[in-house]
């Protein structure tokens, strides 16, 4: 018998898997860790984007042989301690690619259309609002993609169906239709600059005041990936500059801003509270696709290629 740790939780579906499971126990840390003993025996601990796997988690835990999350990104899990151990980190790769890129997509519809304050002036019975309204369509325009992975090929698909054109700035040329630029070009050229690039030190405050300095006027930015991958400080400066025409997204600056901060409240900017991957169907494909990865391996089976994140590690 394996035991599994819960530390969220997960879709219904995933929960079925489990209790279907004859050969694993489930504990929950919902409202607090188990007893010491329980957690002595746990050999799998399963997280969303809060629960942290860290080495204080690790240390309770001692017979720990897999460390999974429902989700892309591993913020919360500490992959290096985890290697170090010889703790196999899951994720679900790929398993938001299709949604964050419709999310991606409806803000840059939501800044180029101006929708979100033609849908305000609507519900404030500002009718008269029509002729002074302006907008442009993404219909030939040029965007731009910093990171062209699973996410920001999925943008390139749709857009390219809109009607833009698409170039793209990566760490190398990929087999893809669409031309790959330097990042000094990309900025340059864009008409909208879409982020999909991953968190790291080379990447924190890519987009910085140099690199918005060299932006077309009225340019779009647009953020699904981290948020302090750009400068917040030198972002607000260039909207209200006029430099940048609107900025969206999906992920806040750290720490996480309040209902007054400068950029929340700018009306250039829209932004969501990292819903992107919060849609029932990702969110179900999610969950299933770790917990059976997680089950494959505690029962000494192949999970699925590519889900074992240190698998070099190890």
């Amino acid at each position: 018998m394996k035991n599994i740790l819960l530390l969220e939780t997960i879709a219904e579906e995933a929960n079925q898997l489990l209790s279907e499971a004859k050969d694993v126990a489930v504990f929950t840390a919902f409202t607090g860790l188990p007893p010491a003993e329980v957690l002595s025996q746990i050999d799998a601990v399963i997280t969303r984007g809060l629960g942290q796997v860290n080495s204080a988690l690790m240390d309770t835990c001692p017979q720990l042989v897999v460390a999974a999350r429902c989700g892309v990104g591993l913020d919360n899990v500490d992959v290096a301690e985890a290697s170090r151990r010889k703790i196999k980190v899951v994720n679900a790769p790929g398993s938001n690619a299709s949604t964050v890129a419709e999310h991606t997509i409806a803000l840059m519809l939501l800044l180029q259309r101006n929708l979100y304050q033609a849908l305000n002036d609507v519900k404030s019975g500002n009718w008269a609002a029509r002729s002074s309204f302006k907008s442009d369509e993404l219909g030939e325009k040029t965007l731009g993609i910093l990171g062209l992975g699973n996410i920001g090929l999925k943008v390139a698909k749709i857009a390219e169906a809109l009607g833009m054109r698409v170039v793209y700035w990566s760490k190398s040329p990929k087999d893809v239709p669409y031309q790959y630029v330097s990042k000094a070009e990309l900025l340059a050229t864009a008409d909208l600059i879409s982020i999909h690039v991953p968190l790291t030190a080379e990447t924190s405050n890519l987009i910085n005041a140099e690199a918005l300095s060299k932006v077309k006027p009225n340019c779009i930015i647009v953020n699904t990936a981290r948020g302090q991958i750009v400068d917040k400080a030198a972002l607000v400066d260039a909207l209200n500059s006029g430099k940048l025409a609107g900025y969206g997204a999906d992920v806040p600056t750290s720490p996480a801003p309040t209902a007054d901060d400068a950029l929340i409240s700018h009306p250039k900017a829209l932004i969501t509270a990292h819903v992107s991957s919060l849609t029932a169907t990702t969110y179900k494909n999610m969950c299933v696709s770790t917990v059976n990865n997680v089950l494959a391996i505690l029962r000494g089976q192949e999970p699925v290629a590519g889900c074992i994140f240190n698998l070099k590690d190890l």
